[in-house]
């Protein structure tokens, strides 16, 4: 199902004189059931995307529709119903509970003032137990870590009972298990409640993984929509992020720094699986032009023994002297004293 659609969009801002439009020609839409992901570098317009569609601010022109009705014929009740937000900025309240807070995601069908129903209650019930905070429903707000505070506001955009949520930066001031679990939560969440979610990230790989969708804003103003994989197949993603010093490995499918080689001594590196690729990744690192196939005056083989441990064999050539290694820094110390 569609839930949002963009007609030739402009967004921008409008000063007493002048108009600055960031972007314009916008053609996409959002579905149900999917998350979907605005990627792209600071300062192109995503948060002046983001709230244009979520009408905090008005398109310079086309047209945005919602739900099968124009964005700005809805009243700001209505759009509560139909559309919540979750925004990067941190809300220190110190009295107020963790079920206090996903309750307030009610305020669109209840008033500020207004009690909760049954019913309310049971929406705040579902709310906390399909975010997993269940057990936090009587901690205050300011003795959460990062990860427990997104994770209440998510709830209370669900307990909003909408069928969008759009996010800002959801996973900003994460470390990184706390940011892929809260990617697969929000994926989770738009498969099991038939949510439409939309956010803004900076993290490319885990968006490329857990994404349905991915919504590519350049710094002209242009937006490419589609799936993850299907842009890195027609070369989409890897023209859009490239940059010296990144390269896109066609093998697995994620960005990966280039290292330029600052020393004279190439190596042949062989082996087998997590050994091998973490010998070029530490050798390439060290400034070292790896080589995987040819001749080299140094190559070194990496893979693991029968008890699963990694081991190093170097060969000095000519004369074809082995030396054995049982660990990546001894190996790279004997290099040093090599080269």
């Amino acid at each position: 199902m569609t839930t949002i659609q963009l007609h030739h969009l402009s967004i921008g801002y409008r000063g007493k004189h002048h108009t600055y439009p960031v972007a314009s020609g916008l053609d996409a839409s959002l579905y149900g059931g999917q998350l979907t992901c605005l990627l792209g570098a600071n300062g192109v317009g995503k948060s002046t995307l983001l709230r244009t569609l979520s009408a905090f601010l008005p398109p310079l022109e086309g047209d945005i529709t919602l739900l099968d009705k124009p964005l700005q014929s809805y009243t700001d009740k209505e759009l509560a119903r139909a559309l919540s937000v979750v925004l990067t900025e941190r809300i220190d309240v110190p009295d107020l509970r963790v079920s206090d807070v996903v309750a307030l995601g009610r305020t669109p069908y209840t008033g500020f003032l207004g009690g909760l129903s049954s019913a309310d209650e049971e929406h705040v019930s579902t709310a906390l137990e399909a975010t997993g905070i269940t057990h936090l429903a009587h901690r205050k707000l300011h003795t959460l870590s990062d990860g427990e505070r997104q994770k209440t506001m998510i709830a209370k955009a669900l307990a909003q009972d909408t069928p969008l949520i759009f996010l800002d930066e959801p996973t900003a001031f994460l470390d990184y298990p706390s940011k892929v679990e809260m990617m697969q939560l929000l994926h989770r969440l738009s498969r099991t409640m038939q949510k439409t979610i939309f956010l803004s990230t900076h993290d490319l790989d885990l968006a490329l993984q857990l994404a349905d969708c991915v919504w590519l804003l350049d710094a002209e103003g242009h937006l490419t929509t589609g799936l993850p994989e299907a842009l890195i197949l027609d070369g989409t993603l890897p023209r859009f992020f490239r940059s010296e010093g990144v390269s896109f490995d066609s093998t697995t499918g994620h960005f990966s720094v280039i290292h330029r080689p600052t020393r004279s001594t190439p190596i042949l590196t062989t082996g087998t699986g997590l050994p091998l690729l973490m010998l070029r990744r530490a050798l390439q690192r060290q400034g070292f032009l790896t080589l995987q196939e040819g001749a080299a005056d140094l190559s070194v083989d990496a893979r693991e023994d029968s008890q699963k441990a990694p081991h190093f064999t170097l060969t000095k050539q000519p004369g074809h002297a082995l030396q054995y290694y049982p660990t990546l820094p001894s190996l790279l110390d004997a290099l040093e004293s090599l080269t």
